[in-house]
C-alpha cells in the first residue's frame, strides 16, 4: 500500500492506482480528470520516483519541474509528498 501526504493528512493509496480520486477527497479540485484543464495541479514535494512518468497531457501544459497534474498520476509504491 502506498501513501500521499497532502497538506499533512496521510491518504493510503493501493500501489499502482490513480491518485485523482483520494486528493479530491482530500481537499484538491478536479476538473475535467482528462489533463486538459490543469485545475489538479500540485507540486511534488518528496517522492517524484515513486510517480508513473509525465503524461503527454502533462507536457502539453508546459508541467515542469515538481508540478504534475493530479489527475494523471499514478502512485507506484512509497509515499508522495505534495501540495496543492
Amino acid at each position: 500500500m502506498a501513501k500521499i501526504v497532502l497538506n499533512e493528512q496521510e491518504i493510503d493509496v493501493p500501489d499502482g492506482e490513480k491518485i485523482v480520486e483520494h486528493i479530491e477527497e482530500a481537499g484538491v479540485p478536479i476538473g475535467c480528470s482528462n489533463g486538459v484543464c490543469g485545475t489538479c495541479e500540485v507540486e511534488i514535494l518528496e517522492g517524484m520516483e515513486n510517480l508513473n512518468e509525465v503524461t503527454e497531457e502533462e507536457e502539453d501544459l508546459g508541467m515542469e519541474g515538481n508540478k504534475r497534474l493530479g489527475c494523471q498520476c499514478k502512485i507506484k509504491s512509497g509515499t508522495v509528498t505534495l501540495e496543492y
